[in-house]
């Protein structure tokens, strides 16, 4: 016989018991449908953290000043000179008071106060949609002025054009002038969506936030990224006698380090999904002895009528490889449409479908047949005839 009409007598053969078929093929489903389902996620996950340290930029370093004296503490002028090097495009010092109360009128909420300069809106990647951005001219002369994330816009104002109207925070005053467009979640959950950017030195004095932490610096090309933190590093352990006093953050690194550990998780939660598998097949290898026993007696007509030993081990090894192909096919099924609906059900985390780990879950799958049947498909084709026949 060739092979499609094995595939054939196997599949009446199975299909006449449909539900312990379908009850063998379970552990094969849930296997092939975890692996895709696992991978999209992370692939999901992997391309999420991609969009999210590229709407930054890669080449974006983020200096952590850690001491508490003087002696490791810079202050706005002394940061600002880093410019002045050529490893350096663009430098944005910023301070944070978390859990502002921020007012307009009968509203009130509260929203994260980002103290910074002029170059902070162009280092983030984030566009002003109306009004105008901080100038330096903010900065020096400690205006009272603030730009709006567009969810802190809509939430005071709605549909009423906040530029040029007073807000309130923490009992002070502000003027805004600009609103940002909407950008999304950013690194580390945090967003320019939900802050009020306000001048740096207007910032410190206003809220008493003390001396700068973190500083954004940002090298002309990525390529360039290593030598400015390596040129950064060498100014601040020279300039406070210690490098102990500060951090260095390379954004670059810091991605690459995420996808890492992402794909890592992803491997161990394929791995277990794996064991399904694993565990298929062996309910395939039970099944398969079982029907090796239940037919006997046909194997010893079959052979008694000339069917050669190679004849019986195909066809119950093609048993098993179409039950394990079938529950590869419905695992990835399965697995497809539990990508599609995972968003659904989890806005925040993407799914990304794989056409090639498909491919190989389902021929993952076959192979578990081909391996777990083997052993019975040799058992029914080295039976005897003539016990064959007598066997009750």
């Amino acid at each position: 016989m060739n092979v499609f009409e094995l595939v054939l007598m196997a599949l009446r053969t199975i299909m006449s018991k449909p539900m312990r078929t379908l009850l063998t093929m379970l552990g094969v489903i849930i296997g092939v449908g975890s692996v895709i389902t696992l991978v999209s996620i992370g692939q999901g996950t992997t391309a999420q953290i991609e969009k999210q340290y590229e709407s930054l930029g890669t080449n974006l370093l983020v200096v952590n000043l850690l001491g508490n004296g003087r002696a490791t503490q810079l202050d706005y002028e002394d940061l600002m000179e880093l410019e002045l090097l050529p490893e350096i495009e663009s430098i944005a010092p910023t301070v944070t008071k978390n859990g502002s109360t921020v007012k307009y009128e009968r509203t009130s909420e509260t929203y994260n106060v980002i103290g910074t300069n002029d170059r902070y809106f162009s280092l983030m990647k984030t566009q002003i949609e109306k009004g105008r951005a901080i100038v330096p001219a903010d900065v020096e002369f400690r205006n009272k002025v603030a730009v709006l994330g567009s969810e802190v816009a809509q939430t005071l104002f709605g549909k009423t054009d906040p530029v040029g109207q007073d807000i309130n925070i923490d009992g002070l005053v502000f003027t805004v002038v600009g609103q940002l467009k909407a950008k999304g979640s950013s690194i580390g959950g945090t967003s320019p969506d939900s802050a009020v950017i306000v001048p740096l030195e207007t910032a410190r004095r206003s809220f008493k936030l003390g001396q700068i932490r973190t500083t954004y610096l940002e090298a002309p090309e990525i390529d360039q990224l290593s030598a400015a933190q390596t040129t950064i590093s060498q100014y601040l352990t020279a300039k406070f006698k210690t490098s102990n006093g500060f951090r260095i953050v390379n954004q670059d690194e810091l991605m690459n380090a995420r996808k890492q550990a992402s794909s890592s998780l992803t491997n161990q939660l394929i791995s277990v999904a794996l064991i399904s598998l694993l565990v298929g097949g062996i309910g395939i290898m039970n099944i398969m002895l079982v029907t090796v026993s239940e037919r006997t007696r046909e194997i010893g007509i079959r052979k008694s009528i000339g069917a050669q030993r190679r004849h019986i081990l195909m066809q119950f090894l093609m048993e098993a490889t179409v039950i394990s192909g079938l529950g590869g096919l419905l695992g990835l099924l399965l697995g497809v449409a539990a990508s599609i609906a995972w968003p659904y059900f989890n806005p925040s985390q993407p799914t990304q479908l794989s056409l090639e780990i498909g491919l190989y879950a389902f021929l993952f799958s076959v192979l578990v047949g081909v391996i777990f049947g083997l052993y019975p498909a040799n058992k029914a084709s080295r039976l005897k005839p003539i016990d064959a026949l007598r066997f009750d």
